[in-house]
């Protein structure tokens, strides 16, 4: 999507604060001893009240309002009530919504509770990442020097990038062009952002695995080598100067 009118920046500002009010609000009511399929409800709720629609179910049928991966799960995890979460663990909510025509999405890991399992340092590496790459998108840069940057930072903080998970364009449905904006240089991309348009970003940041691949249930994706991963994801508008982030207020840096 590429906004050229008043009324289209604020259906985008709308959607970009209803999933990130809703990743944040689910983040703080995660808690030990809590199934998935419970946390999941809650964001559901939530996106009730603000007349916002899951993206994903909307557009793909998922079993579920978010998606919720747990432990060594990737993405794409479907919400369970067998699913109890655990001291430690590393969490990932993706947060995606249609609300009056527009769609926003939006992610984030974390770890619950205590840092037992030392996955701490991969969240940060994650984050940090994002944050970087945010401030180098501007119209006219490559897109795939953006996907460069990130790599080279994974690569510095002692970690992978996951290279068939990519960031892709969105605002009048959950996918659009520009596809494909991946967390690695794509030699032959010659593609360049554009002023105004709209785009989600994310990491895919891993300690083992450089491909992910999906479980016998259709959804759930995993590492090719295990190991575990860590994701942040932000929906923006390309500007000539700091991209406007419309999911600002999930709060994924503080």
């Amino acid at each position: 999507m590429s906004i050229s009118e008043e009324s289209e920046l604020e259906g985008m500002k709308a959607v970009g604060h209803a999933v990130a009010y809703t990743l944040s609000e689910m983040r703080k009511y995660a808690q030990v001893g809590m199934s998935t399929y419970e946390l999941d409800q809650y964001g559901a709720q939530i996106m009730e009240k603000l007349g916002a629609k899951s993206a994903p179910k909307l557009t793909y049928g998922f079993p579920g309002y978010a998606c919720i991966s747990t432990g060594g799960e990737f993405c794409h995890g479907i919400p369970s009530k067998e699913r109890i979460l655990t001291e430690g663990e590393l969490i990932n909510i993706d947060v995606s919504a249609e609300l009056n025509g527009f769609w926003a999405d939006n992610g984030c890991s974390f770890v619950l509770g205590e840092d037992i399992h030392g996955h701490q340092a991969l969240v940060n590496a994650s984050k940090e990442i994002l944050q970087k790459t945010i401030k180098k998108i501007k119209g006219g840069v490559r897109i795939a020097d953006i996907g460069h940057f990130m790599e080279m930072e994974a690569k510095r903080y002692g970690y992978k990038v996951i290279r068939n998970l990519g960031g892709h364009g969105v605002g009048r449905s959950l996918h659009e062009q520009p596809d494909e904006l991946m967390n690695y240089k794509q030699k032959d991309d010659q593609r360049r952002f554009r002023k105004h348009s709209v785009v989600a970003i994310e990491t895919f940041i891993a300690t083992h695995s450089t491909i992910a691949v999906e479980l016998n249930d259709g959804w759930t994706m995993v590492g090719n080598k295990g190991g575990f991963m860590a994701q942040h994801e932000h929906t923006l508008m390309v500007t000539e100067d700091q991209p406007l982030i419309f999911t600002e207020a999930n709060g994924i840096f503080e």
